[in-house]
């Protein structure tokens, strides 16, 4: 069911790679809701992914940009405002990847040339694109900028690597440039804990499927799927949530409050006997 929360917004959206995509899954809600929107994706992401099926479906221009160029993102920015006819309501950043992951470097080897592609693709991207916005003059006026995160900023999760410390970058830039962005132009800025979802990236990290079984058996509304992070994500564009910002919102079924649930127990119970 629609709502009409975003009728008359215009957005860009990062990282939709194909329909198991986050991203592709909030850029279809954002259709629903009544929203213009932007797709964009490194090159060679477009040529792997369907995105072109995605901007058809949903009547979107796709504008080539790697997240990590700073020329890249003001192309990507100057055509928004051309096409839009004017300032951008809202944007997603769902970008993120680590070479050390793809390539099965534990954390205690880590190779820190790759540590560092880590960092400027899945975190200093995210204040790279919020400083385009910012000296372009970019957003609307209670504008919405959205980056998705993940609760390894806050715990360990074995497997989740670098990435662990990308997602606390992340969600600290999402804090500082913030609080600028809110009080000079009245933009939000806030990321999204979401819980691990099969998405085609989260499928390369090792024992995703037994984590996310946990994480289902803890959080006592069960995991999230990516549609019902769009469904969420969707609310935090719209003027429902014009007074939140800074924040990281979890968004998990409750899997960040608990530290056991009675099904885990008695699995740990049965595995001891």
């Amino acid at each position: 069911m629609a709502y009409n929360l975003l009728r008359g917004k215009r957005g860009i959206i990062f990282g939709a790679l194909n329909e198991l995509s986050i991203a592709w899954k909030v850029a279809e809600r954002a259709v629903a809701e009544g929203a213009e929107i932007i797709l964009t994706n490194t090159p060679v992401a477009l040529r792997l992914g369907a995105v072109n099926s995605l901007a058809e479906k949903c009547g979107a221009v796709v504008i080539p940009a790697d997240a990590t160029s700073v020329e890249d993102l003001e192309n990507l920015v100057d055509r928004s405002l051309e096409h839009f006819g004017g300032k951008i309501d809202f944007v997603l950043h769902a970008v993120g990847m680590s070479p050390n992951i793809r390539k099965n470097i534990p954390y205690e080897e880590i190779d820190y040339h790759n540590m560092m592609k880590t960092m400027d693709i899945s975190a200093i991207s995210f204040h790279k694109l919020l400083q385009t916005l910012y000296k372009k003059d970019a957003m609307a006026e209670y504008g919405s900028v959205v980056a998705l995160s993940y609760i390894a900023a806050q715990r360990t999760v074995e497997g989740y690597s670098d990435m662990a410390d990308a997602k606390a970058m992340l969600e600290s830039i999402a804090r500082s440039f913030g609080a600028i962005y809110g009080r000079k132009c009245k933009v939000r800025v806030n990321t999204v804990s979401q819980s691990p979802t099969m998405t085609t990236a989260g499928q390369g990290i090792a024992g995703l499927g037994e984590w996310f079984a946990m994480a289902d058996d803890l959080s006592p509304l069960g995991n999230a799927s990516a549609d019902d992070c769009a469904d969420y994500v969707v609310t935090l564009f719209s003027d429902l949530t014009r007074k939140v910002t800074m924040q990281n919102l979890y968004h998990d079924g409750g899997f960040s409050q608990v530290a056991i649930s009675p099904s885990v127990l008695v699995a740990y119970e049965k595995g001891k006997q």
